[in-house]
């Protein structure tokens, strides 16, 4: 209750198994005290959740970013059958999200490192709020073949943002594969998702 940020972490938080995602989702699905405080959670309206890789996975295995729709999302396996370790470059469209709003209109890079990362959208494009695209459509810039080059949705308020790319682990400039040479920066721009969201909360406290 006194929780306003929840990260679900990647990176095989749940075990080192494709599909983990799924057993993770169960252990709140089955857990009467576990779905009740997250139930709780979801219905505040003080709240901010975030989901990288695995944590995504499980977002959309719980519907957590698209209560309202009748048809859900789901997370597939790589359109390569393969596990994708790479650093890519996605666009931020103008989007609503707390954390990635302030970020609308720029491309950078990031790492990618999943096997089961294919947004699989049954509605239209404009069904979707999306907070992060791969920039090229096509493999392997779209490392796993997501509909719509998908990297991350938003709910419809922005609160809740589920993504596949790590943007933790391209938070400063040797983390990144490339980086441009005439910057001098402490923190690359993904350290500002950070802020925003400590910024929303201090604002909604």
């Amino acid at each position: 209750e006194d929780v306003q940020l929840i990260v679900f972490v990647g990176g095989f938080s749940n075990s080192d198994v494709l599909g983990s995602a799924k057993g993770w989702a169960g252990a709140f699905l089955y857990n009467p005290k576990a779905k009740q405080a997250l139930d709780n959670f979801y219905a505040r309206q003080d709240t901010l959740s975030l989901g990288v890789c695995n944590g995504c996975q499980l977002m959309i295995e719980l519907g957590l970013v698209t209560p309202d729709h009748d048809q859900k999302p789901k997370m597939l396996h790589n359109a390569s059958h393969k596990f994708e370790s790479c650093f890519v470059n996605v666009t931020i469209p103008e989007n609503n999200s707390v954390m990635l709003g302030s970020l609308s209109g720029q491309r950078l890079g990031v790492w990618v490192a999943h096997g089961e990362g294919k947004f699989s959208l049954p509605k239209g494009e404009n069904g979707y709020n999306f907070a992060m695209k791969y920039s090229y459509a096509a493999y392997p810039g779209n490392p796993n073949g997501s509909d719509f080059a998908t990297a991350g949705i938003a709910s419809e308020d922005g609160r809740h943002l589920a993504i596949m790319p790590h943007i933790e682990r391209s938070l400063k400039p040797w983390n990144w594969a490339y980086y441009p040479s005439d910057r001098n920066d402490d923190f690359t721009p993904w350290m500002e998702a950070f802020v925003n969201a400590r910024k929303w909360v201090e604002g909604h406290t």
